[in-house]
């Protein structure tokens, strides 16, 4: 809290009802004047026997240096937090189209395009870069965010969704992102920088206004045919630039926005998502990756949960497995790990193959081995993509 001064310490008063008064007043003055309709109204305006203010609380980054923590508001009852989940809806969806050609939701979409474009330009040169940005949430400045859903708006070309007009989304979101209070250890506190992380809007806005920042980024990636993508604050490059460039590079991207940071590695080896990555003399080799904070657990097979999620925790890691194993001995070491893992949580061994071969039953494969392995995969691949192929989860 003190290294991203992001925060303002109110002392003992309680900002709730004032909160709640404000928001009601605001949507109100909205409904009047034709901004919004009734219906919206009504969706968007707060219970005040009802509302809270939001809960801080902390998650430990396990696997980085130190253990930093992670600040995570829970705003469930929040006075705003209608408003985050209507805008969100709103605008997710213009994102999404916005950002599809540098945005990467998983480790299959990687995979995919990682060897799409090594099968082009893959040699024992390649270099992967991988940046994360320091303290995303709370290092955008809120006019800066409330700016970046302007252009996110006007670059869709539009002037109205879901029949309100830009400025009325735009009000609303900077109403959204400059009310966030929480209450921690006597003191009540205001967020002056960036936004909630738990609030459904600020993961838009910091999306959005990443992608506003990574253009240069992505522009260079094209002209010197390098691969790029993002997965909300880190970034994933594969470049045959020299890597002494590259460090340059990186030094000059630290420079695009005074609020974003970049800390970087530049290597022959990649960790990115669950996927590691590596360039062994110009052949790709991938596997699943576990942080270093790993262990084995899964639910255990003792729990009183529905057998359908027991049956599928099995299922998607062999699945997993195939699809992000680049060769035959890889994939079986991780089979390997997986039953193992599965064991030390009392799943019994039969039902453990039993979910195997139901996988190779529902992508019509026969038994993965060294002369078919390929093939096989390139099946699992190619499924998650297509409706029809894709695997579906057993709910009986």
């Amino acid at each position: 809290m003190i290294k991203t001064e992001a925060y303002q310490d109110l002392g003992v008063i309680n900002p709730l009802e004032s909160l709640v008064e404000r928001t009601n007043k605001f949507l109100y003055g909205l409904w009047y004047n034709k901004h919004i309709t009734q219906k919206q109204y009504e969706k968007l305006k707060v219970n005040k026997e009802e509302a809270e203010l939001a809960h801080l609380y902390f998650l430990p980054k396990a696997h980085k240096p130190g253990t930093p923590l992670r600040p995570i508001m829970s705003g469930l009852k929040s006075p705003t937090i209608a408003i985050s989940k209507w805008l969100d809806s709103l605008l997710r969806p213009l994102f999404d189209r916005l950002a599809s050609e540098t945005a990467v939701l998983n480790g299959v979409q990687l995979i995919k395009q990682v060897e799409r474009w090594s099968d082009k330009y893959l040699t024992p040169a390649t270099s992967f870069i991988t940046m994360d940005v320091t303290d995303l949430y709370t290092m955008i400045p809120q006019e800066g965010g409330v700016t970046a859903i302007k252009r996110l708006i006007e670059t869709s070309g539009l002037k109205q969704i879901d029949g309100v007009k830009k400025e009325i989304i735009l009000a609303l979101t900077r109403f959204v992102i400059t009310n966030n209070y929480f209450y921690l250890d006597g003191s009540y506190y205001k967020q002056i920088k960036g936004g909630a992380m738990g609030s459904p809007l600020t993961l838009t806005i910091a999306n959005t206004y990443m992608y506003f920042v990574e253009r240069p980024i992505f522009k260079w990636a094209q002209r010197t045919c390098s691969l790029y993508y993002r997965y909300i604050d880190d970034l994933f490059i594969m470049s045959n630039v020299h890597a002494d460039i590259l460090k340059g590079l990186v030094k000059f991207w630290n420079r695009l926005d005074n609020n974003i940071v970049f800390s970087e590695f530049i290597g022959h080896t990649a960790e990115y998502l669950d996927v590691k990555l590596e360039n062994r003399g110009g052949k790709l080799v991938s596997e699943v990756y576990y942080k270093p904070s790993y262990e084995p657990y899964f639910l255990p097979f003792t729990s009183i949960h529905a057998q359908h999620i027991k049956k599928n925790i099995p299922y998607v890691a062999l699945v997993r497995a195939i699809r992000y194993s680049s060769s035959y001995d890889t994939f079986k070491r991780e089979e390997t790990h997986i039953c193992m893992s599965l064991l030390l949580n009392k799943y019994p061994i039969q039902f453990v193959l039993e979910q195997f071969e139901r996988v190779l039953q529902t992508f019509q494969c026969a038994v993965p081995t060294k002369k078919n392995y390929s093939e096989i995969r390139r099946i699992f691949l190619n499924a998650a993509d297509n409706d029809e192929k894709k695997a579906e989860i057993d709910f009986k």
